[in-house]
């Protein structure tokens, strides 16, 4: 049976539905995260297939970074953190009906994230133990398998971003007596293929337990060698 060579216009079309496969594929999709935090990571949102570290005491950032994919419905995991109950969560915007707890995982930590990981999109972590390059490795395959994001409050091989909070003030106090309303603190970002830190000044927790931001982006500048002197 002969073989009828395609018309150009069948082949432009393929052309046409190719690119567009391609152009769908290089886009990487994001998870939605908080306003304030939005213009200091490396995208305008959490990136599917991402580790992100955290500082290890900032229980109040892994909430804040939960509840913008939370609110836009996606299903989050609190790994590891006895102390965060589901108050805790509810305050910062949580879906509660979304949401699952492991408070206490131990010594097989890693095999309950990795088995969260195949069905739950953001999940944040406390390691733990410290864990070797392969077994990040193997879990980073598996989130990007899934288009899963891990917030893990400390050191993590290879993150994407690393987040630090920094020069925090409480407010509402006055006189020496009140109730503490606020926490004013610097987030600063840096990410693995961009070194130059952002910061941004912003509420967490705010006056009703949302991040709120204060302040536009900072990005430190680059540093300039300084220019050798002349000996003799």
């Amino acid at each position: 049976m002969a073989l009828t060579r395609p018309a150009p216009a069948d082949l432009a079309q393929l052309r046409a539905r190719l690119a567009r496969v391609e152009r769908r594929q290089a886009d990487v999709p994001v998870l939605p995260a908080p306003s304030a935090l939005a213009g200091i990571l490396p995208e305008p949102g959490l990136r599917r297939g991402s580790v992100y570290a955290l500082p290890e005491a900032s229980s109040s950032l892994l909430l804040a970074m939960l509840a913008a994919p939370s609110q836009a419905g996606s299903w989050c995991a609190i790994v590891g953190h006895p102390a965060l109950g589901v108050e805790a969560a509810e305050d910062y915007g949580i879906a509660l009906d979304r949401l699952a707890l492991v408070a206490e995982p131990g010594p097989r930590w890693l095999s309950v994230v990795s088995a969260l990981a195949e069905v739950v999109p953001v999940i944040g972590v406390r390691p733990g133990s410290g864990i070797r390059p392969a077994e990040a490795s193997r879990l980073s395959a598996r989130l990007r398998d899934r288009g899963g994001v891990l917030l893990v409050t400390g050191a993590w091989p290879d993150a994407h971003a690393v987040l630090e909070v920094e020069s925090p003030v409480w407010s509402g106090l006055e006189d020496g007596h009140g109730l503490l309303a606020a926490r004013e603190v610097t987030v600063s970002v840096v990410g693995r293929r961009s070194p130059v830190p952002r910061r941004a000044r912003m509420q967490l927790p705010g006056p009703e337990g949302a991040m709120v931001g204060l302040s536009p982006v900072i990005a430190d500048a680059p540093r300039i060698p300084a220019p050798l002197s002349a000996v003799g």
